[in-house]
């Protein structure tokens, strides 16, 4: 098989359906809420105390599009009160050990990102010409 017959991903392609897909998991809910869910099922109540800071409609959204993206189980028990647990599919757990993976790097690397944020804006800022009036 030479070079030219390698086939390229789409993804950097404008109208690639696979952005859609990487848009959902790498969401900053989508990316928590796959993690959370590696660890075991939860209920929304749960889900939601262990993904700190997202909000009832944010959750209830994410959920549903990862649902409808075959990554989440919504399982609904027919009990009273109702009971409704959501669970990784085979896909959806593939998809949060990869994004998780990433979650992980970022918590690690963060000091060098810190150290490049204040490289750059200090270089910026000595280099930053005096705004001129436009007339």
């Amino acid at each position: 098989m030479n070079v030219s017959s390698v086939r390229v991903p789409g993804v950097n392609q404008p109208m690639c359906p696979s952005r859609l897909v990487l848009e959902h998991v790498t969401s900053r809910w989508g990316v928590l809420v796959l993690a959370a869910l590696l660890e075991r099922s939860y209920r929304f109540g749960e889900l939601r105390r262990t993904v700190g800071g997202v909000s009832e409609k944010m959750l209830a959204q994410t959920l549903q599009t990862l649902e409808r993206d075959g990554f989440v189980h919504r399982d609904a028990k027919p009990v009273i009160p109702p009971r409704v647990d959501y669970s990784l599919t085979p896909l959806g757990r593939e998809a949060a050990e990869q994004v998780w993976g990433l979650a992980r790097w970022a918590e690690r690397r963060l000091e060098a990102v810190r150290s490049a944020r204040e490289t750059y804006d200090g270089a910026r800022s000595q280099a930053a010409p005096s705004p001129v009036a436009q007339g």
